[in-house]
């Protein structure tokens, strides 16, 4: 089994229900997280649509954005260096530009604005160590090549080269929306057309992405494995790093989302181990895999994968 030594920080969701944590709470999580084996954690987004994790004065005079009670960049940077994590900054979202209205140059210009703003304000801590570009997608799609390389390479270009990181999802039969009550559909991209078009995704952004890691949850389970695999390959090919985003919530579920039962969640784990990848991200341990989530059902799935590790 390949552990789980990552996770994002689900703090800007759209989809999972808030937790409500102050300093306390997160103080206490990142200690679970370092006693569980991980020394990465990813932030997936500094804001989505008008909500926020740091008081941005780009994003609050561009797009009205709320300024947030407290600044949890900072903090997620203090609790990092106190528990030696590194970190990753994930980008903004706004929600609506690069998704519904195909304005991707407004989606790429926020962006710049927001990586200035964010590397003057918090790049001096040793814990900054990465960037994550936030915008999911599954296939090629029209103006997501260039907002990868843009954002991408001004990214590395103001921090002295940190890697960017990318998590997409398979357009596969769970490629299902939260809002849609279906839990599997007809339409399913084929192995070959997932090759073919994430051939060329990379070989468009093979300067400005550093490492790629692959939403685990939208095959069947069977079908994982030959998909990890080709993951793997089209990473090392492009001289990209290959991680496994391990969804610790389950999409197998009506309730969308709970967390996962262990069984499928170890046998994502051994799949990635037995594929060669690298590293596994989960998302997330927070609200899926803490001792402390207001999901009971996460405080068993924690017990059971610690349990694993001792044994093995």
């Amino acid at each position: 089994m390949l552990p789980i030594t990552a996770t994002f920080l689900d703090e800007i969701s759209h989809d999972i229900p808030h937790q409500n944590w102050g300093r306390k709470e997160w103080d206490k999580d990142f200690r679970l997280m370092k006693e569980m084996g991980i020394d990465t954690v990813v932030m997936i987004r500094c804001g989505y649509g008008k909500w926020l994790t740091y008081p941005s004065t780009v994003l609050a005079g561009q797009e009205q954005c709320h300024k947030p009670p407290e600044d949890l960049v900072a903090l997620f940077l203090e609790l990092s260096e106190r528990y030696q994590f590194d970190f990753y900054f994930g980008l903004y979202d706004s929600g609506r530009y690069w998704w519904n209205e195909g304005k991707y140059q407004k989606e790429v210009d926020l962006n710049l604005m927001v990586i200035d703003e964010v590397w003057a304000k918090y790049g001096s801590s040793p814990a900054f160590r990465g960037w994550y570009l936030c915008q999911e997608i599954s296939r090629r799609t029209s103006g997501m090549v260039d907002l990868y390389a843009r954002l991408g390479a001004h990214c590395k270009q103001v921090s002295g080269g940190l890697p960017t990181l990318i998590s997409p999802y398979i357009d596969g039969t769970k490629a299902i929306l939260s809002s849609q009550s279906e839990l599997t559909r007809e339409e399913a991209v084929t192995l070959q057309a997932h090759e073919q078009a994430w051939d060329e995704i990379l070989d468009g952004i093979r300067d400005s992405v550093d490492i790629l890691a692959f939403q685990d949850g939208h095959v069947d389970y069977a079908q994982l494995p030959d998909y990890l695999d080709v993951n793997r390959k089209l990473a090392t090919k492009y001289g990209m790093r290959c991680w496994t985003n391990a969804e610790s919530f389950d999409r197998d579920m009506p309730i969308k989302f709970m967390p996962i039962k262990w069984e499928k969640l170890l046998l994502k784990l051994e799949a990635a181990e037995q594929a060669g990848m690298e590293k596994a991200i989960t998302f997330e341990f927070s609200h899926f895999m803490s001792p402390q989530s207001a999901y009971v059902q996460a405080h068993h799935l924690n017990s059971r994968y610690l349990a694993h590790l001792r044994r093995h």
